[in-house]
């Protein structure tokens, strides 16, 4: 598979506040659309392809917990990959790629569903606050589960091998538990009835894919979801196309707002990002907007205008892209207020930016405020999780002289090839391989 070096760092000579970047990047597949796609093959008594796959650390664990599993995945071209599930027998989750993916526990759903067991252990990744899992144990009671815990794994065991349908109303609408019980309703006994779910457009395109190959899902793109239970599926040949990664979008639109004289984001959805796009739009920057490309356009140079972020599950502003945002607003006119809702760890990096000449005040875990325009100086980071890791490489390049990035091994789960695609639109950014 991949090989990525955790003792990685990027190098990037700042532009000093000049929008000189220029060309064109492409939007690679959703890295959060592939992951419950592929943990859907548990689900099927064939394999089915996948296409647009995004290059990133985080098959690397996937194939992990496949091997684990006895499924395979093979690698057909570029981007393209079948998933063989002729011989899944595993009812164990790896322990080892779960702790370094805290996504990981989306298996839990399928694999508990296809076979009446499961052992998994608590699942890591990111370090951006905690992540409890009560209410995916809570879900799996509600549909018949037992629960034993010792060991630092989980064992659960169903009665007669089957889940069975449920009434489940999440408390908060977790994007991963929405996926996870939307897979084990798939085979579950009866219906399952899903209430207050996530809605994100990754959401949207597992049903829809689920669908085309037997199950039955009502209520696309609403708050309820019904799942009315059945046998496994089959893909008899189809295949699944990666819809485009709505956060590597909003990252590079931001990317080209403050470094870009022009810059074209291609093969994205904009319909996806719509609260970004207006919240750019009515700051003053001057965007082209397409049906699958954005393009961004810095060549009347004039001032940013300040707003303010609160972020919330989708369609809200999304928690992901609130970091690469928070370095916009410190080249931005006049003060804002960011309220982080989602995870009371993400604003732990601001520390980094003050550092670097931002003025930001922390009032708490989860709010700042913003006094823009500063400039702001190279100097040596840290990313702590892949989109904070991104947002310093846009601050690197927003900076005088050049900055430092180490612990780059969590930008590389988000994003393919950074530094040569960042390169390709005129960066200064090269990788030091330790």
């Amino acid at each position: 598979m991949i090989s990525f070096n955790m003792k990685d760092k990027f190098i990037i000579e700042g532009l000093g506040n000049k929008r000189t970047l220029s060309g064109k990047i492409r939007v690679n597949g959703a890295k959060n659309a592939v992951l419950p796609v592929m943990a859907s093959s548990v689900l099927f008594k064939d394999g089915f392809r996948i296409k647009n796959v995004p290059f990133i650390e985080d098959l690397n664990r996937l194939d992990e917990i496949f091997k684990g599993l006895k499924i395979e995945m093979n690698k057909e071209s570029e981007g393209e990959y079948f998933i063989d599930t002729k011989k899944i027998e595993s009812k164990e989750i790896d322990e080892e790629a779960s702790k370094r993916m805290r996504a990981s526990i989306i298996f839990s759903g399928p694999v508990l569903a296809r076979f009446g067991e499961l052992v998994f252990p608590h699942p890591g990744g990111c370090v951006i606050g905690a992540r409890p899992i009560d209410l995916f144990l809570e879900g799996f009671e509600k549909m018949g589960a037992t629960i034993d815990h010792h060991d630092e794994k989980y064992f659960l065991k169903t009665e007669n091998g089957k889940l069975k349908g449920a009434n489940i109303f999440f408390k908060i609408p977790s994007v991963t538990a929405t996926e996870t019980f939307i897979m084990a309703g798939v085979l579950a006994e009866g219906k399952t009835i899903l209430k207050n779910v996530a809605m994100e457009p990754e959401i949207g395109s597992l049903i829809e894919w689920l669908n085309t190959c037997g199950a039955k899902i009502k209520g696309i793109g609403t708050p309820t979801l019904e799942i009315e239970g059945g046998g496994l599926l089959e893909a008899k040949d189809k295949v699944y196309e990666t819809i485009p990664d709505r956060l590597e979008t909003g990252s590079f639109l931001i990317l080209g707002a403050l470094c870009a004289s022009d810059l074209e984001i291609t093969h994205c959805n904009p319909n996806h990002l719509e609260i970004v796009i207006e919240a750019l739009k009515d700051s003053g920057v001057d965007l082209e907007v397409g049906k699958d490309y954005i393009k961004v356009n810095n060549k009347n140079l004039k001032n940013y205008k300040a707003f303010n972020i609160k972020t919330h599950e989708y369609p809200g502003f999304p928690t992901d892209l609130q970091s690469p945002m928070t370095v916009f607003l410190t080249q931005a006119q006049g003060e804002s207020f960011i309220f982080e809702t989602i995870f009371e760890g993400r604003l732990n990096y601001i520390s980094d930016l003050v550092k670097m000449g931002a003025n930001i005040k922390m009032w708490d875990s989860h709010r700042v405020t913003v006094k823009g325009p500063t400039q702001i100086k190279g100097r040596e980071l840290e990313g702590p999780d892949i989109r904070t890791g991104f947002a310093f490489v846009i601050a690197a390049l927003v900076a005088e002289k050049e900055s430092t990035i180490s612990n780059v091994y969590y930008i590389d789960r988000g994003y393919e090839k950074i530094e040569k695609r960042l390169s390709n639109i005129g960066a200064e950014i090269k990788r030091k391989k330790e």
